[in-house]
């Protein structure tokens, strides 16, 4: 029996709660849309609250996804099909996370900047927080500093997210965070910036709270600047 036709014949129902959990882990890695969706729909049958199938079956998953795209096991086109699963799951949690008044991790706010068309690393990043438990707005390309600020103000995030692939783009950050600077709102949020061309030095100069390297990167720095803003 080939290992394609075991997975064909899985029954998932037929799996334990551990199981169910480490099965749904490995069809997060593999970029399983229907599975995760399955799966998910099993544990809520089962009595697990919304936040604890969030939380163990697919953050759990996307966790190690994380790790293994950082360590170059896994590369961006595995990432993005792991990213789609877990939208197939949250869909259905969604609404129901809502109605229990579940916290998200922290919300995120994120956009390439004005000039510049690039989405794939943004797309990246808002994926995996979202991926982290984060609520996460999404901006798309080009985005003037009235559309950021308007944002901020809706929806009042925690981190503001900006990317950009062009130097010519690059010095766009500065021109939103000095505006923040200048309303007397640059310290109500945590401004991670990232993309090909920066690097540590650049985020300092612009005024950034930190620089994300990467995707991985970006889910670790934000967890821990909130961390560190919910225990001040």
């Amino acid at each position: 029996m080939s290992e394609d036709q075991f997975e064909e014949d899985l029954d998932l129902s037929s799996l334990s709660d551990d199981e169910l959990t480490e099965q749904m882990h490995d069809d997060l890695y593999d970029g399983m849309e229907d599975e995760i969706a399955e799966g998910t729909t099993i544990l809520l049958g089962r009595g697990w609250m919304p936040d604890r199938v969030l939380n163990d079956a697919l953050v759990g998953g996307m966790n190690i996804v994380g790790v293994d795209f950082r360590d170059g096991i896994l590369f961006v086109p595995e990432v993005l099909m792991a990213a789609n699963a877990m939208k197939a799951g949250m869909k259905i949690l969604r609404p129901l996370l809502a109605e229990t008044g579940a916290l998200p991790v922290g919300k995120a706010v994120i956009g390439t900047v004005k000039g510049d068309i690039h989405d794939i690393g943004k797309n990246l990043v808002a994926m995996m927080w979202e991926g982290a438990g984060f609520e996460v707005i999404d901006l798309g390309i080009n985005c003037p500093v009235d559309k950021y600020l308007a944002a901020l103000e809706e929806h009042k995030p925690d981190i503001l997210g900006m990317s950009a692939l062009l130097t010519t783009t690059m010095p766009y950050m500065k021109v939103v965070i000095d505006t923040m600077k200048e309303q007397g709102i640059r310290d109500d949020f945590i401004v991670l910036v990232g993309g090909a061309p920066l690097n540590e030095e650049f985020g300092d100069a612009v005024g950034a709270d930190a620089y994300c390297r990467d995707a991985a990167v970006a889910v670790e720095t934000a967890k821990k600047f909130i961390a560190a803003k919910r225990a001040a």
